[in-house]
């Protein structure tokens, strides 16, 4: 049963190191063309580096080692061996390749551009690491201890420590850079997210009707979604009730109201944005074997 295992697993750690390796490749490129040469300051470490090496000309990829290497000590003394293989290597491929791709010639000197496109593309590579269940290290161990010791958030807790480095920025740079690093500070966040549960949008769909059965029927002939049968109780009357749920792709949507409106023009209808949906129907972990169910 262990060979089986590790072999079961050992197709996804070589896929989570890919996603490691890429992520962190394109997250050094942005660093160099976008963030370093326009002093966007983007939080965590690369930020910290990027204020040093406007105070001091020091090299940021050694920065980098610099301060990643204490605090991956801090986090297996901290939080455990749990930190892990990955983490290792996310902490330190990254400063490697922003070493290695410091000669690459800014791709844009526009300020607003490079806070835009910079957290676009530092978005996709952080993505693709925090996809495969790792880091770089740097200053999310840091949160990662406050999270733990002092209770708070851990999104609050990243927000504390990003927003620190942003504000040590108006040591080395004018207001203008800083307001410039928000907002690419914005945009990485945002990028993150999309990559972490993908471009599609479903919405989640409840309807309460007396026509229930004709409206469930019409959904099956003209829509081909499943729907989930809820009991529920109407507040004012106390009366028991039926509930339609039904999800469905963003483009199916207008259809599926139009179908529920031809039915009951009555119908009581709440829609809810719906950015991870997994089983039969939807691919975002398709099991290959319910295609011919």
């Amino acid at each position: 049963m262990k060979k089986k295992i590790k072999k079961d697993h050992f197709p996804l750690q070589v896929i989570d190191i890919i996603f490691i390796v890429v992520g962190s490749f394109i997250a050094a490129v942005s660093f160099n063309v976008f963030l370093l040469p326009n002093l966007i300051v983007s939080g965590g470490v690369s930020g910290i580096s990027t204020i040093l090496h406007r105070l001091f000309e020091w090299d940021p990829s050694l920065v980098q080692f610099a301060f990643n290497i204490p605090l991956l000590a801090l986090c297996f003394i901290a939080l455990g061996k749990e930190a892990g293989f990955k983490t290792i290597l996310g902490s330190l491929i990254l400063p490697g390749f922003i070493g290695l791709l410091s000669s690459l010639e800014p791709w844009t000197m526009n300020p607003l551009l490079a806070a835009l496109f910079g957290g676009i593309t530092t978005g996709v590579g952080l993505g693709l690491v925090f996809k495969a269940k790792a880091s770089t290290g740097g200053t999310s161990i840091i949160a990662q201890v406050i999270h733990v010791y002092l209770k708070l958030p851990l999104g609050t807790s990243v927000a504390l420590i990003d927003g620190l480095v942003i504000l040590a920025a108006l040591i080395a740079f004018d207001g203008e850079i800083v307001m410039f690093s928000i907002i690419s500070l914005f945009v990485i966040s945002r990028t993150i997210d999309m990559i972490q549960v993908g471009f599609n949008r479903s919405k989640n769909v409840m309807v309460i009707s007396e026509a229930a059965s004709e409206i469930k029927t019409a959904i099956y002939q003209n829509i081909n979604r499943g729907v989930t049968n809820l009991s529920i109780t109407g507040g004012y009357g106390n009366h028991a009730k039926e509930m339609l749920m039904c999800v469905v792709d963003e483009q199916e949507f207008t259809y599926l109201r139009e179908n529920i409106l031809e039915v009951d023009p009555d119908a009581f209808v709440v829609v809810m944005s719906a950015s991870e949906v997994w089983g039969k129907g939807f691919t975002l972990a398709k099991d290959s074997t319910t295609e011919n169910l």
